[in-house]
């Protein structure tokens, strides 16, 4: 299956930047994760895919309660941070929708934000169905919409400075696109044939220092990096200026921002 230009685009945002990464948004990315290994009933010697695995939070997690786990991830730096995040799990590089492995392989899939980085989601979860064997759970995370005020902090600076959304990062085409909303996730799901399909909402708040929270954009992480790094450099400066501003609204008592999140996440059985 040919690749989508916003898979194109996916591939170029994150290549080189599993470090950025790891030292910006991935603390927050974490919060969900023994929530995801419950919604699936991750113990002992069960055989788990963590797809779209990134830092490796998740399988390094699973391999502490004793599972079996496999995790993959489109970008090669994620895959060796991967690796020693979670030395027990055989980690490897795959790129959805076509996965490496048999019909069934799996007892259970968890999925934390990747469903935001595909170009077809459907096909994703088609191929997630595939993998899980007959009875087996499969639980995802992704970003809700609206975002919460956290979430919205960066794209308020890129608004504030005059920053509209640049051509070259594509959308999702209408036809493969899905509301980000309990029952839109749900949908989809069930549209990608799996069943007993549920939803719930993860709120927390996630405590970052100001200059830390900035550096993932600053380098080029997530849409929200490659919206930034497009611009002049005096343009960034302004975002760069509105975003401190902003900052003051999320301010705690010790100087770090306490920011506001919100995801989805969704269980099904095949």
């Amino acid at each position: 299956m040919s690749a989508t230009a916003f898979d194109e685009c996916e591939r170029q945002t994150w290549a080189g930047r599993a470090s950025a990464f790891a030292g910006s948004f991935a603390q927050l990315c974490a919060y969900p994760v023994p929530q995801l290994l419950d919604a699936v009933g991750v113990q002992a010697d069960v055989r788990v895919l963590d797809v779209g695995t990134g830092t490796g939070t998740a399988a390094a997690a699973a391999c502490g309660r004793g599972a079996k786990v496999t995790a993959v991830d489109a970008e090669p730096g994620m895959v060796e941070l991967a690796a020693q995040t979670a030395p027990a799990a055989d980690v490897q590089v795959a790129v959805l929708p076509v996965l490496p492995f048999a019909d069934g392989e799996f007892d259970a899939v968890v999925g934390n934000f990747v469903l935001n980085h595909v170009g077809r989601p459907r096909d994703a979860l088609a191929e997630l169905c595939r993998v899980l064997r007959p009875g087996g759970r499969i639980a995802l995370t992704i970003w809700s919409t609206p975002a919460a005020p956290g979430q919205a902090l960066l794209g308020r600076a890129v608004e504030a400075a005059g920053v509209v959304r640049p051509s070259h990062l594509p959308s999702l085409a209408p036809e493969d696109d899905f509301p980000r909303s309990p029952q839109g996730l749900t949908d989809l799901l069930e549209s990608a044939g799996f069943r007993e399909a549920g939803c719930e909402t993860v709120r927390w708040d996630h405590r970052a220092d100001p200059e830390v929270w900035w550096s993932g954009p600053a380098a080029g992480v997530a849409f929200i990096g490659q919206v930034v790094l497009s611009q002049p450099e005096m343009t960034r400066v302004e975002i760069k200026r509105h975003f401190d501003l902003l900052c003051e609204e999320f301010a705690g008592p010790d100087g770090r921002l306490v920011l506001p999140h919100e995801a989805l996440l969704a269980g099904a059985r095949r």
